[in-house]
Formats: C-alpha cells, sequence, structure tokens
C-alpha cells in the first residue's frame, strides 16, 4: 500500500529530478563506504576488500541509472494518414517487487533498484533472510537523501508467506527475482494468476573453455577471479573448466601454484582472499559434491591445512581433476570453492560439452584465436560470453540469462526497459486549409 500511495507521485517526479536524488544516494553509499562494507562482511562473510568492492560496484548501478533516467525515449511514428500521428510513450510498469539473494546483499539490490526507481516504479523488496541489514543501511541512506517515504520498502520474516503475497497482490505489476531455477518456476507460476511481468536470474553452470594457444597466465587468472571470488557463491562463478588435453597438465599446474597462494579465514583479518560459506548446511552441501566425485574416480587437489582450527563454515579450495560428466559437479551448481577440470580435443567437442546444460546463465573463453573466439560466441547458448577476461560484469553491458536461467535482464540501457511499459497512443489532427 506504501508503495502504490508513493508511486502516484514518484512517476511525476521529472527525469532529472529522480536522476538528482539517485545520484546523491550513489554518493551517500561512497561516502559511508567502509560502514556499509563492515556489515556487509559481519553478515556475510566475504572479506573486507572484497565487500568494499562490492560496495563501489553495487553504487555504480546507482550512478549509472541516475543518467540513465534522463534517456528513456518513446517514439513518433508515422500515420496511415497525413493528420494522423502514432506516438510511443515510455511509461513505469508500477509497483516492483524484489527479492533478492544472500551472496551480494548489496549490488543484487541496487542492480534491481536503481533501474526500477529510474523508470519511475516503487519497490518493495525482500532480502535474504541471512543479510538483511545491508538493505536496510542501503534504504536508509537513500532516506536521508530525500528519496521519498514509501519508494523503497524493505521487507523481512517467512520468505514463503512474504513471496506469496509479492506474487498474488495485484498492486504489484512486476517482480523481479535473482535466485534458484526451482523457485524462479515456483515464482513464474505463481505470478500468471496476476499476468505480472517477471524478471528471472536463476541458476548457472558456467563452463570456462581455455584452447591450447591461450595465453595461459591470463587463462590462470581468470579462472582464479571467476572461480574464487566470493568463496565460490557467484552466480556467473566459474563451474567447469575445459582445457584442451596438449595443455592440460601445464595448466593443471600452474593452477595449482596459484591456488597455494589463496588464504582463508575471518573477513575483517587482512590478507584473506575466502571467506567462510553463507552457514554450515550451504558447507556440507559442497562436500557433498566433492565426496560424489571423488567415489566417481575425481582425484582432488587441495590444502586442507588452510581450514585449521575454523568454524566447519569454511572450505579449503579444491581442484578436482579427471572430472567426468557424470558428476553432480558437472550438471549442478556448486556455490563454493571447488573447481572441476576436464579436457577437450577439438573446438567442436569444447562447444559441445559446454553448452552439456539446462543452464545459459554464463561462460568464458581463452583463446588467441578470433576464428575459434568467434565460432564459441556464436554457437554457445549462455546470455553473457567472457573473451579473455574474468567473468565480472559491468554496470554499462546486459545481464541475461538462456534457458533455465532465467527471462528478462539487468544493467545498462537495455536493463531500464524490463522496468517499462509501451502506451501508444494514436493521435489525429486538423490539418490547417487555405
Amino acid at each position: 500500500s506504501a508503495a502504490e500511495a508513493a508511486q502516484k507521485t514518484w512517476k511525476h517526479h521529472t527525469a532529472r529530478q529522480r536522476g538528482d536524488l539517485l545520484r546523491s544516494w550513489f554518493e551517500a553509499m561512497l561516502e559511508h563506504i567502509d560502514d556499509l562494507s563492515r556489515i556487509l562482511t559481519a553478515e556475510q562473510g566475504k572479506p573486507l576488500a572484497e565487500a568494499k568492492g562490492e560496495i563501489a560496484y553495487g553504487a555504480g548501478y546507482i550512478e549509472w541509472f541516475a543518467e540513465e533516467s534522463k534517456r528513456i525515449y518513446g517514439d513518433t511514428i508515422a500515420g496511415p494518414d497525413s493528420d494522423k500521428r502514432i506516438v510511443c510513450i515510455k511509461q513505469p510498469v508500477g509497483v516492483v517487487a524484489c527479492i533478492t539473494p544472500w551472496n551480494f546483499p548489496n549490488a543484487m539490490l541496487t542492480r534491481k533498484l536503481a533501474p526500477a526507481l529510474a523508470a519511475g516504479c516503487t519497490v518493495v523488496c525482500k532480502p535474504a533472510n541471512a543479510t538483511p541489514l545491508s538493505a536496510y543501511a542501503i534504504a536508509e541512506l537513500a532516506r536521508r537523501v530525500g528519496i521519498p517515504d514509501g519508494v523503497i520498502n524493505i521487507l523481512t520474516g517467512v520468505t514463503a508467506e512474504i513471496g506469496a503475497e509479492m506474487t498474488s497482490n495485484p498492486v504489484v505489476r512486476k517482480l523481479s527475482f535473482t535466485g534458484s531455477t526451482e523457485v524462479g518456476k515456483q515464482l513464474i507460476e505463481q505470478c500468471a494468476a496476476t499476468v505480472k511481468r517477471t524478471s528471472m536470474e536463476l541458476g548457472g553452470n558456467a563452463p570456462f573453455i581455455v584452447f591450447d594457444d591461450a595465453d595461459l597466465d591470463a587463462a590462470v587468472e581468470g579462472a582464479m577471479l571467476s572461480k574464487f571470488r566470493n568463496a565460490g557463491q557467484t552466480c556467473v562463478c566459474t563451474n567447469r573448466l575445459l582445457v584442451q588435453e596438449t595443455i592440460y597438465d601445464e595448466f593443471v599446474q600452474r593452477f595449482e601454484k596459484a591456488m597455494a597462494g589463496l588464504t582463508v579465514g575471518d573477513g575483517f583479518n587482512e590478507g584473506v582472499t575466502i571467506g567462510p560459506l553463507i552457514d554450515a548446511g550451504a558447507a556440507q552441501d559442497v562436500r557433498d559434491f566433492i565426496d560424489d566425485a571423488i567415489a566417481k574416480g575425481a582425484i582432488p587437489i587441495t590444502d586442507a591445512s588452510v581450514t585449521q582450527g575454523l568454524a566447519d563454515t569454511f572450505l579449503a579450495p579444491v581442484i578436482l581433476t579427471g572430472a567426468t560428466p557424470d558428476m553432480r559437479v558437472f550438471s549442478d551448481e556448486i556455490f563454493g570453492p571447488v573447481l572441476p577440470i576436464s579436457t577437450f580435443s577439438t573446438l567442436d567437442e569444447a562447444i559441445e560439452k559446454a553448452n552439456d546444460t539446462v543452464y545459459g546463465l554464463s561462460s568464458s573463453v581463452y583463446t588467441e584465436d578470433l576464428n575459434e573466439a568467434m565460432r564459441v560466441i556464436n554457437e554457445m547458448k549462455f546470455g553473457e560470453t567472457y573473451v579473455n577476461r574474468e567473468n565480472f560484469e559491468a554496470v554499462q553491458g546486459y545481464h541475461a540469462g538462456m534457458r533455465q536461467s532465467g527471462l528478462g535482464g539487468t544493467d545498462g540501457k537495455y536493463g531500464v526497459e524490463d522496468f517499462l511499459v509501451t502506451q501508444v497512443v494514436y493521435m489525429q489532427y486538423k490539418e490547417n486549409k487555405k
């Protein structure tokens, strides 16, 4: 109700007014980056340096859409007769409901809030119960800079009850969700009764392909960043490493050496690069992945001593060599610091193995051959493909999945479109006749 009431006035703010308020919010987040980072690390666990990076990254969405609010354009189309015109107007979709995950409790929220507010929508957001404080903190900053009450609403509590209200309430005209494919399917089904627009960023199973002509140092660095950021708890996280068989041994040796430089521990301690998993249950799920792979013939490379004396939510980074498609680590999203490595011989085999999944969120390829890169880009069934760089989205781009990884998308000039509807006006006027 608060969002619905605020929507009636927020949509009539000019684009400049909305943009100025978003800009002030962005500046407030950077001013309080140290406090926001400490809150994030305290409730989520990632190293403080990563938390600061997330705050800056999350604030970047607000900055981008503060500017993009002034670039929401419609069209004027020639009519069927000289005294007629067709005008297409972009209008805010209305009240938006958001459900965000715990792995990036700041950036996943600003990624949804910023384009919604820029478009003239108001938002009711349900952050993950494991990490509500980051959401409350940035909402408080929005209040302090003058964003009106009711424009941003943060709601915590029983997830199933809140989700049921969001999906059934006719006031909500759009639901944006980031989470598992299983839950996403349920939400889509529940939204059908009131014909809501939905945006879904769902599960991933990202392949990372390394050809024998690749810069191996760059490929190792990219794989390390893509796999072990946030302890592997990332939607676009590399889930399967596919290495051409002629360089497999050398690549594994280099990767093992690089992995030895990781430090597991309390995110507040200086020099720590991998913090804990979100809870003990999540850590056990990842251990089950490892046990399944070892039982089916994979060979683990790890240093278990790095977690000595730490709680059971901490896991040592693991490489699983000799991984095969029948292992769970190849078919399911791991969400932990575990990386299975497999080989391929030809380009066609690499593409076939990479596409052998129901998901289609993120993928990576390392090669110096432009022809190989273009073949992969054209034939991979993933919303994002990273060529010769780590998989980390930019606010200017577009973040969207294919297949069972989602519907719609966010970021960049295309991201605001999901929060707009097109109203068509057919006009007729009297021509002056002399």
